[in-house]
């Protein structure tokens, strides 16, 4: 059976989606069948993320609603083998969905798919309770700045309130020139702060952004230090 990850974070603008994408390729092309689902309803980005924003048809919302069989709103990804994609809804519409809803469908992916990672809405809510609903781990994207910080130890607290106890964070956009000088907080504070394992640490680099509007993960390219980064974080989180 499937294991399940939730990606969340306490606030938008982390790189939540770009972790979520990196860590589903790695695993696909490491020869797990993966699946991405994107729950940020209304700001789904993940679809632009994989270079696929022109070929969903289907949605979460439209396989909930009975619209659609689940198998018509899964997408192959074609730049990375094994690697398999879900879209959120593009605008938040009437057509409820709930932790059940998101429990049964889960349970019914989890037969077919190795890994399934759960892209959830920044911050805390009942959207969030929705996308924690199936998870088996939960990842928290921040990065060394106060409000998201704070904002991360909040939403960890949440997912541990809500009886999601396996979590860990990942710190991105981190600029080592400012930490070495003060003006942001060091690993050791960050550390401090946070009340669960830090799986590791991405360093702010202009070709993460350049991928992330290119449509193709990071992690694609082979031999980089960026590459080597997400293997040692990925490692991390799926160590037990």
């Amino acid at each position: 059976m499937g294991r399940v990850i939730l990606i969340s974070s306490g606030k938008g603008g982390t790189g939540k989606t770009m972790f979520a994408v990196n860590m589903g390729a790695m695993l696909a092309e490491s020869g797990s069948r993966v699946l991405l689902m994107d729950m940020d309803m209304g700001l789904r980005n993940m679809d632009i993320y994989l270079g696929m924003e022109n070929k969903v048809v289907y949605n979460i919302m439209d396989v909930i609603s009975g619209v659609c069989r689940i198998k018509k709103a899964i997408l192959k990804v074609s730049a990375v083998d094994r690697l398999y994609f879900m879209a959120a809804a593009p605008r938040r519409d009437d057509r409820d969905i709930t932790p059940l809803h998101m429990e049964v469908l889960c349970g019914k992916l989890k037969g077919y798919f190795d890994y399934i990672i759960i892209d959830s809405p920044a911050g805390i809510g009942d959207f969030l309770d929705t996308a924690m609903a199936p998870a088996d781990k939960g990842v928290i994207v921040t990065e060394p700045e106060g409000a998201s910080l704070r904002d991360a130890d909040i939403t960890q607290r949440y997912l541990s309130d809500g009886g999601l106890t396996d979590i860990c964070f990942v710190i991105n956009k981190v600029k080592v020139e400012l930490m070495r000088t003060g003006l942001v907080p060091g690993l050791s504070e960050i550390s401090a702060m946070l009340k669960a394992p830090i799986a590791g640490v991405i360093q702010d680099d202009d070709n993460i952004h350049i991928s992330t509007n290119k449509g193709i993960p990071i992690v694609c390219k082979k031999g980089t230090y960026i590459e080597e980064n997400f293997r040692s974080i990925l490692q991390r989180i799926l160590k037990d």
